[in-house]
């Protein structure tokens, strides 16, 4: 069964706006063994939620694996993992971390526990009631046309 995930990126350094304009990027630079256990965790077809740290504090999108099982470009010493990963779709709407924290069905969410943790991993009932405040629950989570 598909695992579920969150991503998290700076939007001044990494966004989904250059994301989508990529079509494919690579997760690299992570250095929290955590996170990088959570990257080897994932499959191909895997989704996730494209979060923006620091300025914006939102979930803005959903991404796809596309590749998993790769060294870390940015680390000379080859311990670090990192995947590629291809945007899916834009949210309807955005879902803020004031919104997830004012939840207390999302009280147990990594999001919410480990605030500093860039890759973690999402419950189905947590991808199910963020999707329903993004005004997405009854969206497929097929693939569709990508839109920034």
């Amino acid at each position: 069964m598909a695992r579920r995930w969150l991503m998290k990126s700076e939007p001044d350094v990494y966004s989904w706006d250059d994301l989508v304009a990529e079509g494919e990027g690579t997760w690299d630079g992570v250095r929290n063994h955590r996170a990088k256990n959570n990257m080897i965790a994932m499959a191909r077809g895997d989704q996730l939620f494209f979060y923006h740290s620091n300025t914006g504090l939102e979930i803005v999108g959903i991404a796809q694996v596309s590749v998993t099982g790769i060294k870390d470009p940015t680390d000379p010493d080859g311990k670090w993992a990192c995947v590629k990963i291809k945007p899916v779709r834009k949210l309807a709407r955005p879902v803020s971390l004031k919104e997830i924290k004012a939840d207390p069905r999302l009280a147990r969410m990594e999001l919410v526990r480990l605030m500093r943790l860039s890759v973690s991993e999402v419950l189905p009932a947590e991808w199910d009631i963020i999707l329903d405040m993004a005004k997405e629950a009854n969206a497929p989570m097929r693939a569709r046309s990508t839109d920034s």
